[in-house]
């Protein structure tokens, strides 16, 4: 084999050492890029369940009073928080356009404080996009303190364009811990407790 070809050869290796590192370079950022992605996506379409964490108006005046919906309420408490959440009521009927108050209750049943949020879902999909929620836990985390007990309201109503064939409406919000904040907490406690870290 020639000087020539040995280059030529080194040169066609290094090529695809390249082209290598830039797919998995470009299949990273895909997947890094694709939990955000689908979040948007779910939250415009309705897809899934996702509902908008933000506040959003209420209409006051446009009740449809032709008609009743069941909306239902379901907690669940994920792993890795110590938190167990409540609801006063598991189920309430209203007129869309009507405006209901329903509260839940956080509870941190261990002996460090720490923070969890309420990760919220709708069933059926297509009911997704007409829950307004003007007040609620899910839109921001929660700092509740060792044995800490915490009632919070969640204001909504469901809009007049909510699809005749839809007469039930499941809410379901999911515990879970919020990591980086958790995790910072216990180092916090660990550094106090043992001098410097």
């Amino acid at each position: 084999m020639t000087q020539h070809d040995m280059e030529a050869r080194q040169a066609g290796v290094r090529r695809t050492i390249w082209r290598s590192v830039a797919a998995l370079i470009g299949m990273f950022a895909f997947a890094f890029a694709l939990v955000p992605l689908y979040d948007v996506f779910c939250r415009v379409t309705g897809i899934n369940g996702k509902v908008d964490t933000t506040a959003q108006a209420l209409v006051h005046d446009d009740v449809d009073e032709s008609r009743l919906v069941t909306v239902q309420f379901i907690t669940r408490n994920g792993s890795g928080l110590p938190w167990r959440l409540d609801v006063e009521t598991r189920q309430v009927r209203l007129h869309p356009g009507q405006t209901s108050e329903v509260n839940f209750m956080f509870s941190n049943q261990s002996s460090s404080e720490n923070w969890g949020r309420a990760v919220p879902s709708v069933s059926p999909n297509t009911a997704t996009r007409h829950v307004r929620k003007s007040s609620c836990f899910c839109f921001e985390e929660q700092l509740l303190q060792a044995g800490e007990r915490v009632e919070m309201p969640l204001v909504f109503q469901l809009d007049r364009d909510l699809p005749p064939e839809v007469n039930t409406v499941t809410l379901v919000y999911t515990l879970y811990p919020v990591e980086g904040k958790t995790q910072t907490l216990q180092a916090g406690v660990k550094r106090d407790e043992g001098g410097e870290a």
